[in-house]
């Protein structure tokens, strides 16, 4: 099967400009094509995990990637699906995400010569003149349809500053700019982004004339993917210092019946075949496939040996729950202890098992909380120096397990 045929039939597509085109360009292994991340967090997400693994898919068919990362675009914030405006970052902050984005990217995507190429939209976009840009660039937008682009519909509805609204207009000349130095003719995003891309391809149409003819396609994922990332104690990171590969593993292990396949379908590169043949999987098989899920992501992120340990560790937890040595555990330090002990509820949070005090009572009264196979019973309960010296193991619900000690 050839890669657009492949990308559609994984439910990848979700719109494009010309169909045909991009799928002769894509088949025949020449687009250059960019996908861009604003680096929000010193850590990529599962949310991002779609674009990069989209990216690894069309480079292993020939077509060129440009990974593109938001310095520019990241001091400005994107403000598609927002109800708030972004917590505005130093220049500083954004270069330090940067660079760790690079480190996880180099894992999925190659980069060298005739490979991929990163770049940086702060080296054009630091160096715009803005009355140059009003006039260049400013003169091809009309407010009046950017206000009615989705990106800016839920901002609306609290105020659109100024300068989120310039945000399509910097993502549109980043297309223009790549197109115009790199010969980028194609760029990707999640479906959030349609109108950000859209602003783009008519900005070099208009400008450049008849002969310029970019593309765009959208992801149906992506912005499911943001979604996907988040827990009750935050986002679902790449960075194993963050998220543990044991706790990456057991994130996709427990994911919904519902979404089981169509996730092993976005987003490993196991064979189609394969996959449609678990379409009539039920019951006790969609735990296979859960499995089968976790462990091919956790291998793509973290590499085989800890997908294996993960896998190792998850079936020992859950067959004699005694099995900690690959456990995600957290240090208590001596200011953390009252008295010599800590409360459970104080515990809970520290370990980032619930996200609040309010959070963790409600999960001992509700029975959900474990300590050593034993049931917390009481939201007074105190965890002693003595039992964290020994370390202690928390169950949170029916497959959580985290373990404690003492620093």
């Amino acid at each position: 099967m050839l890669i657009y045929e492949d990308l559609v039939a994984r439910g990848l597509i979700a719109q494009v400009t010309d169909e045909e085109e991009i799928k002769e360009l894509v088949n025949s292994g020449k687009a250059i094509f960019y996908i861009g991340f604003d680096p929000t967090a010193d850590s990529l997400h599962v949310g991002h995990f779609m674009a990069l693994s989209l990216m690894k898919r069309l480079q292993m068919a020939g077509n060129k990637p440009i990974v593109l990362l938001g310095g520019g675009t990241g001091l400005i914030g994107d403000p598609s699906g927002r109800t708030d405006m972004r917590t505005m970052m130093t220049s500083e902050t954004i270069q330090h995400n940067i660079d760790c984005f690079k480190k996880q990217m180099e894992r999925f995507i190659e980069f060298g010569e005739d490979k991929a190429i990163m770049v940086n939209n702060a080296e054009w976009l630091s160096k715009l003149n803005y009355i140059e840009l009003l006039r260049d660039v400013g003169v091809y937008f009309s407010v009046n349809q950017m206000l009615r682009a989705e990106c800016y519909k839920q901002r609306m509805e609290k105020g659109l500053s100024f300068l989120e609204l310039n945000y399509m207009i910097m993502q549109s000349y980043d297309f223009y700019y790549l197109y115009k130095n790199y010969g980028c003719n194609m760029q990707f995003g999640g479906d959030d982004q349609w109108s950000n891309m859209l602003g783009g391809t008519e900005l070099i149409r208009r400008k450049l004339g008849k002969d310029a003819y970019a593309m765009t396609i959208t992801l149906l994922l992506n912005s499911e993917g943001k979604k996907m990332g988040k827990t009750a104690k935050g986002a679902v990171w790449l960075d194993p210092n963050k998220t543990a590969p044991f706790e990456f593993f057991q994130y996709w292990r427990n994911i919904g019946d519902a979404d089981v396949l169509k996730c092993i379908r976005m987003l490993t590169f196991l064979p189609l075949e394969q996959i449609d043949a678990m379409d009539q999987w039920e019951g006790s098989q969609l735990n296979e496939a859960k499995e089968i899920l976790a462990y091919e992501l956790t291998k793509l992120v973290h590499g085989e040996e800890e997908a294996q340990k993960a896998k190792n560790t998850s079936h020992a937890l859950f067959a004699a729950g005694t099995d900690d040595a690959n456990m995600p555990t957290t240090e208590i330090v001596n200011e953390q202890l009252t008295n010599g002990a800590i409360s459970i509820i104080d515990l809970l949070v520290a370990c980032d098992l619930s996200a609040s005090k309010s959070e963790a009572r409600r999960l001992v009264q509700q029975g959900g909380v474990n300590i050593n196979d034993t049931k917390v019973e009481s939201i007074d309960d105190k965890i002693t120096l003595e039992q964290l010296k020994n370390s202690i193991k928390i169950r949170k619900g029916k497959k959580t397990y985290h373990k404690a000690l003492m620093k």
